[in-house]
């Protein structure tokens, strides 16, 4: 894994960290900072993993959002597949491949694309774990599937609800976040947000019989042992990467 390890340094790590306090009120520096970082991990990985690069490939971004990840990946036939309409038009771009569509039931042929990856939508949906098998089943055989997600108990597992509530618990982080700021937040526990551990990811990469590996999204390539370390882990890890390639 040479070229994901060689991206994977203490620079890029601090840059999207700070990258992250502009989430809720300049959403665009963060979310199209996190696309270019996005295009640059898939291409490693895929350089690593099947010695080809991502340029010209069929790509599909299950929970693709408003668009900014459309303009990072420009040089491949992209896809991106959104429930909420109101949300596909957030940002106000227009011109590429977008579907609205339950990504636990992706409205696309078997084998259909050479990648397809989730950023940050399993801790939205109840029942993740289809959408994980549907996001195998719409790859091609030798195809690359990329599923990255907060982990509940890493310091950003409540979102904007802050780093500390939600370890007494979601809900009460929810109503706290309420008596702050009088609105609820974007991101509602038990409803738009939920408890998914490290643990619960690699038991289901782990079952499908086609896991490469695993790794912290965020942290340097140094710090990746975190991921293989029961308990610590659910704490250390904030987002885990799960990396599979198809049979």
């Amino acid at each position: 894994m040479y070229r994901t390890r060689r991206l994977a340094t203490l620079r890029r790590s601090l840059r999207l960290l700070r990258s992250f306090g502009y989430e809720q009120f300049r959403p665009r520096i963060f979310y199209e900072g996190l696309a270019r970082d996005t295009h640059l991990l898939i291409d490693a990985l895929l350089r690593d993993l099947t010695g080809t690069p991502l340029r010209g490939r069929s790509v599909l971004d299950v929970g693709g959002g408003p668009g900014y990840f459309a303009e990072a990946f420009a040089d491949t036939a992209y896809i991106g597949l959104e429930p909420d309409v109101s949300e596909m038009s957030a940002a106000g771009i227009t011109g590429y491949g977008a579907v609205r569509g339950d990504a636990r039931a992706l409205p696309f042929a078997d084998s259909a694309f050479d990648i397809v990856y989730s950023s940050n939508v399993a801790e939205h949906i109840p029942g993740w774990e289809q959408m994980g098998d549907e996001m195998l089943r719409v790859a091609r055989p030798g195809g690359l599937i990329v599923l990255s997600y907060t982990v509940w108990l890493g310091p950003f597992g409540g979102h904007e609800t802050g780093v500390l509530p939600h370890y007494i618990g979601g809900n009460f982080a929810r109503r706290r976040y309420e008596r702050i700021h009088g609105r609820p937040p974007k991101n509602v526990f038990g409803e738009s947000l939920f408890n998914v551990s490290a643990a619960e990811g690699l038991r289901w990469a782990e079952s499908t019989g086609q896991f490469a590996f695993a790794f912290p999204r965020y942290h340097p390539h140094w710090a990746w042992w975190l991921t293989r370390v029961p308990v610590l882990r659910e704490f250390a890890v904030s987002n885990l990467v799960l990396v599979l390639v198809k049979h």
